[in-house]
């Protein structure tokens, strides 16, 4: 079998088993064939699998410090990013293919400062999900979709994927909703009355029939609404209302979880709620809502 084989092997797998989303599986993909071309460059021709196991640290690092320093140069999160990916590569093809790569363990990723989440406060939130009746570029259906969107996304803590994936059949919404989300994870979401009501509002606009099994967001144009469409309506939402540029549609969902935080909500719950396999996903939250905590002490004690 050859490396290329082998990294299409490994791309099945992620697909069929691990049940990754299409853009991480382009993500993975080209990052390993990034790979694999520099190393056949590097060690002067083509690759077998059972080669692969014979790459040193130093090859390795060799083609962290290309992608540092190319013509695009990588920062340090896509950095770390990309070596998670030759590991995952060089996993895979030990456990199934038998070819271990024992000098993989001598190279350390760069060291990544963690982000904290920047979610909007309750009052913007409540505006922007608002502001969408204001656009006079919209029909009032595209008008009426945008605000159940926004809605949909800030009321449950839905990735924007998942909001885009709902189907006619699910309106109108129950009391709950049956979300599946990355790696095919499901889990239960309630459902608040406003985002009841703003997707009625949608569904009895909506102007082109569609079946039981379609989706339910729909463009102008009839097609299936894309991701992009809802970053750019957050986009202009937010240079009407002076918001800053975190503010997109995946600070909603995170915006839902500082929110319920704050409000008193348990981590084990908001982890439940928000799909996150590990509950130190979900404990990045903790830290905002300290942060901001300690903001409203400094602004407020008369001896801060």
């Amino acid at each position: 079998m050859t490396a290329a084989e082998a990294m299409a092997a490994w791309l099945v797998h992620l697909s069929d088993e691990r049940r990754l989303s299409p853009r991480t599986l382009e993500s993975y993909g080209r990052i390993v064939r990034l790979y694999l071309t520099f190393l056949e460059a590097h060690l002067g021709g083509p690759l077998s699998a059972g080669q692969l196991g014979a790459v040193s640290a130093a090859d390795i690092r060799a083609h962290l410090a290309e992608r540092r320093s190319g013509e695009m140069p990588l920062n340090v999160r896509s950095l770390s990013q990309t070596l998670s990916a030759i590991r995952a590569f060089h996993a895979f093809i030990d456990r199934r293919l038998g070819v271990p790569t024992p000098q993989l363990a001598l190279v350390r990723g760069p060291r990544v400062k963690p982000s904290l989440p920047r979610p909007l406060t309750p009052v913007d939130a409540m505006d922007l999900t608002n502001e969408s009746e204001a656009d006079p570029d919209l029909e009032e259906w595209e008008v009426a979709r945008d605000r159940a969107v926004l809605t949909l996304l800030y009321g449950c803590g839905l990735r924007i994927s998942e909001g885009l994936s709902l189907k006619r059949s699910d309106a109108p919404l129950g009391e709950t909703l049956r979300i599946v989300g990355k790696g095919g994870k499901e889990r239960i979401v309630p459902v608040l009355p406003a985002v009841r009501e703003a997707l009625d509002v949608y569904v009895s606009h909506l102007p082109f029939p569609i079946t039981h099994e379609d989706i339910l967001f729909r463009a102008r144009r009839g097609g299936p609404l894309s991701p992009r469409h809802v970053q750019a309506a957050v986009q202009k939402l937010r240079g009407r209302l002076g918001l800053p540029t975190s503010v997109t549609p995946h600070a909603l969902r995170h915006s839902f979880a500082t929110h319920l935080l704050g409000a008193g909500a348990d981590l084990r719950s908001i982890q439940e709620l928000l799909g996150h396999a590990s509950l130190s996903t979900t404990q990045k939250y903790t830290a905002v809502d300290a942060e901001r905590l300690m903001a409203a002490y400094q602004a407020a004690h008369p001896r801060a």
